[in-house]
């Protein structure tokens, strides 16, 4: 890496800010400190229905409070005209269309078992509608008042030949057959194109961002935004996909495995240099798992160290 790397850390105001994310956050801000390169914050906040009020401002709050610097900082739902463009884009290479097709829908034509998210979509609505909103009066043909109660999703039209394969920083080599796959998949869910997949796709490649360090649990996405930073013309950054936190049942961290909150921490008086130095041993650095500022750590930290099963977490002591 050089001086020229430039990372992310990328909140979500749909929950507070947990321990999980944090362990992720660090990674990311590690890589670029350690590198002399440039850390930029970006609140992704185009889930709105999954919005918890206040969340954002917590986050940063909490980040702050732990160590965490930035750059430059960025809030996605201040910059939709700019996955208009994208979406625009899209559509006039006909790679972009309306879709009517609800999950159920997706799920009842499943010719196969699939894991979690991965539903596979044959594209039944290819070229089916010749614009938005005629796949929105489709859907609510005599809608209360003129107001749309459903709404479609932008799909990607998935080229024939789809199999993307690269290398990971920590997963190492992946690949996936996209057409075969997932098929033609959602890009946003509303009219001018503000939905998570796309926009971190146009919001990275705007900010210039070298390296996108986050949670494994997004490895299967990332096939899905080469393809769209390719038909868009985009420069690709490396991806550096690490572990997720787990309760002791392996399943993500959740509610259900007590408060992990970074916010619950710091009302109950542990100190931020606790949860850092905690986070620092599960990370290879801190054996004793001591008390250590986030600020030390750039100097020790050695991606090889970082272990590549989850963190089972119990308590921070």
């Amino acid at each position: 890496m050089s001086g020229g790397y430039v990372g992310r850390l990328a909140p979500s105001p749909t929950g507070a800010l947990h321990l999980g994310n944090v362990r992720t956050f660090m990674v990311a801000w590690l890589r670029a400190r350690q590198s002399g390169g440039k850390v930029i914050l970006r609140t992704e906040d185009l889930d709105h229905p999954k919005h918890k009020t206040g969340a954002a401002a917590q986050a940063v709050e909490d980040l702050k409070w732990l160590g965490f610097d930035w750059d430059e900082e960025y809030v996605q739902s201040e910059r939709i005209s700019l996955y208009a463009e994208a979406l625009e884009t899209l559509r006039s290479k006909g790679l972009a269309y309306p879709c009517v097709c609800s999950r159920r829908d997706v799920e009842a034509a499943q010719s196969a078992p699939h894991e979690g998210d991965q539903l596979h979509y044959s594209g039944t609505c290819r070229d089916r509608f010749s614009s938005w909103n005629d796949a929105c009066r489709f859907l609510n043909p005599s809608p209360a008042e003129g107001v749309a109660t459903r709404i479609p999703c932008w799909r990607f039209r998935t080229p024939d030949e789809a199999r993307i394969a690269f290398d990971d920083g920590f997963a190492g080599a992946y690949s996936m057959d996209v057409r075969a796959q997932l098929g033609d998949f959602p890009l946003a869910r509303e009219e001018k194109g503000a939905g998570y997949t796309l926009a971190v796709v146009v919001d990275d490649a705007a900010m210039g961002v070298t390296e996108v360090v986050r949670g494994d649990d997004l490895l299967p996405a990332t096939p899905q935004q080469l393809l769209l930073y390719r038909a868009l013309g985009l420069k690709e950054p490396k991806f550096f996909h690490v572990p997720l936190v787990v309760g002791p049942d392996g399943r993500r961290l959740a509610k259900r495995h007590g408060d992990t909150r970074i916010s619950s921490f710091r009302e109950a008086g542990i100190k931020a240099e606790e949860i850092t130095g905690y986070l620092a041993w599960s990370l290879g650095m801190n054996p004793n798992k001591e008390p250590i500022p986030l600020s030390a750590l750039a100097g020790i930290f050695e991606p090889a160290q970082i272990p590549h099963n989850p963190l089972e977490f119990h308590r921070l002591a």
